[in-house]
């Protein structure tokens, strides 16, 4: 064959090389964007559901007798139908959905899967699209629990605004550290969000600076002090008036830890007024659900340790369904599922033992509520450890602990709108 012929041949199969070549690619291309499209429509049935749920959420904890109740079913069944038809209505050809924590007595979490096959050549390849989103009605970021932090009357000491509690136990501070050769000097106190956003803007570091909404200063109980020679002295003796360091990274940053800042039984301005007692005492009553027996036990708890009863109570009914003789899965026993360590701790020495256990409770709550300012920190702090929460000053994103804080939330009504505490959002 003459050369012509045969750079002919080489051209031709090239030019028909090229035109596989863009054929596959163009296969490729459109399974590479159906693949977008099917995560897109995983994502929005996940929120869907999500949102449905949230819509419901209060109704499972409506009385059995009341006809706005709602059945973990028929609350299931809402969130799968809203996911299924949004999935659907964005075009899945398909849209599984299943509920991870379904067996829980208030499920948070919806997930969607979608998948199809994909022509990648004509009859004969196939790509397989799989596209997942999970979606949760979780417990808000950090602090944003407080509900927008202090808006109560305001005391000043050295030019700083404060909780007039947090003045006065100041105060008695202040003076026993004069005797002793000592001035305090107050850096930093009540903080606004728009002012908090103003020093993040200038220091994005969260070990440094909270973001707006999760600083604790918002809260009017925090107080940065120094001098820098004053340190070690109020490392001694802060918490003989109430005041604890907050971080170990913040050996200036002290918060007065009595009571704590929380979304049950506070007054309209945000801090706990004079019938609460501190700490979320107000609206002890022990709730109807308590089981007669226990009722008598969790008030005297809640009156000993200064917690709210019925937070008590919401606790034990996540935790163990008031089963005094429950074990998990990881070890923790009891009526309030304490590991052996945590018992041992707290000088529990039956965690079988329904009184002694949620006296020991109470009194690790209070440990929790003064420490964090918080309820929603308090309980992820009961649940996943304070370390985690201290590292973070948050929920930290663990399915278990966000599911966990959302149903006790949910359980306790949260003033009346279980809403007014979660939101939702995409988590994968």
């Amino acid at each position: 064959m003459r050369p012509a012929g045969q750079a002919s041949i080489l051209i031709l199969g090239g030019l028909a090389g090229i035109l596989v070549g863009a054929l596959v690619l163009g296969a490729v291309a459109r399974a590479i964007g159906r693949e977008g499209e099917a995560q897109r429509a995983a994502d929005l049935g996940a929120l869907a559901g999500a949102r449905a749920m949230y819509a419901s959420y209060p109704r499972l904890f409506e009385p059995p007798s009341s006809p706005s109740h709602l059945d973990r079913a028929a609350y299931l069944a809402l969130g799968r139908a809203a996911a299924q038809r949004v999935a659907l209505a964005n075009g899945a050809n398909d849209a599984a959905v299943a509920f991870p924590d379904g067996t829980s007595f208030a499920p948070v979490r919806v997930r969607v899967a979608v998948g199809e096959d994909v022509a990648v050549s004509r009859g004969i390849r196939h790509a397989r699209v799989q596209a997942v989103a999970e979606a949760e009605l979780a417990p808000l970021d950090g602090l944003a629990f407080t509900g927008g932090g202090y808006d109560g009357p305001l005391a000043y000491r050295q030019g700083k605004p404060m909780r007039p509690d947090v003045a006065q136990a100041f105060d008695r501070m202040e003076r026993a550290a004069r005797g002793d050769g000592i001035a305090l000097l107050i850096t930093s106190a009540f903080r606004t969000d728009a002012e908090q956003e103003i020093l993040w803007e200038r220091h994005p570091d969260p070990k440094w600076v909270a973001p707006p909404g999760r600083s604790l200063h918002r809260n009017a109980t925090e107080l940065d002090l120094g001098p820098r020679s004053s340190l070690p002295w109020l490392s001694n003796n802060a918490e003989r008036f109430h005041f604890v360091q907050r971080y170990a990274w913040e050996p200036w940053h002290f918060g007065y830890s009595l009571n704590a800042r929380s979304t049950v039984g506070t007054t309209s301005g945000g801090a706990a007024g004079p019938s609460d007692g501190g700490d979320g005492r107000a609206g002890s009553a022990v709730p109807g659900f308590v089981p007669e027996r226990y009722a008598p036990v969790l008030a005297r708890a809640a009156q000993r340790w200064n917690v709210s009863a019925a937070l008590l109570a919401a606790q034990i009914y996540a935790e163990s369904n008031f089963n005094p003789f429950a074990v998990s899965t990881v070890g923790a026993q009891g009526i309030a599922q304490f590991m052996p360590g945590t018992a041992a701790a707290l000088g529990l020495e039956d965690a079988f033992d329904a009184e002694q256990s949620i006296d020991a409770q109470a009194h690790l709550m209070r440990d929790l509520l003064r420490r964090f300012a918080s309820v929603p920190l308090a309980l992820a702090a009961y649940n996943a450890g304070p370390e985690r929460i201290a590292a973070c000053g948050c929920v930290p994103p663990i399915p278990e602990t966000r599911g966990y804080v959302a149903r006790i939330l949910g359980l306790l009504g949260a003033a009346g709108d279980p809403a007014g505490a979660l939101a939702v959002r995409l988590v994968r």
